[in-house]
């Protein structure tokens, strides 16, 4: 084999190798445009649920901030309590206590999780899972 068939069967396999990380640079970004959007659905239908329900009735008036706070961990801690030993990624007790699970909501989520692991209340056996202390 000549050195100039070598140098061109290297140029076809690197130009093939190119146009295959293109094409799944382009796969990536439209897995990523479409989790986005599939990620945005629960929050919109939450918004959805707000409007279809209407006002909360008076006798049902919203608390104050320090009660709406303590509530949000006592729900948490439902989450928690009601399945015993069972491991949650950090977004499984975000979504069900029904906040829109956009970036910013979700990160107050984490750090809730994080400040009730500090408390000795939950545990964390790997990244980002948590799960009731034994």
């Amino acid at each position: 084999m000549k050195v100039s068939e070598l140098l061109r069967l290297l140029q076809a396999e690197h130009e093939e190798t190119a146009a295959r990380a293109d094409s799944l640079r382009e796969q990536i970004e439209r897995l990523t445009t479409a989790l986005v959007e599939t990620e945005a659905r629960p929050a919109e239908h939450a918004a959805t649920r707000k409007v279809i329900d209407g006002p909360t009735p008076p006798d049902h008036a919203t608390a104050p901030a320090e009660t709406a706070t303590g509530t949000v961990y006592q729900r948490i801690m439902t989450a928690f309590n009601d399945h015993p030993g069972k491991e949650f990624r950090f977004r499984d007790p975000h979504e069900h206590l029904g906040p829109p699970t956009d970036e910013p909501s979700a990160n107050v989520t984490h750090s809730r999780l994080g400040r009730l692991v500090r408390q000795g209340l939950l545990e964390q056996p790997g990244r980002s899972h948590y799960q009731k202390r034994t």
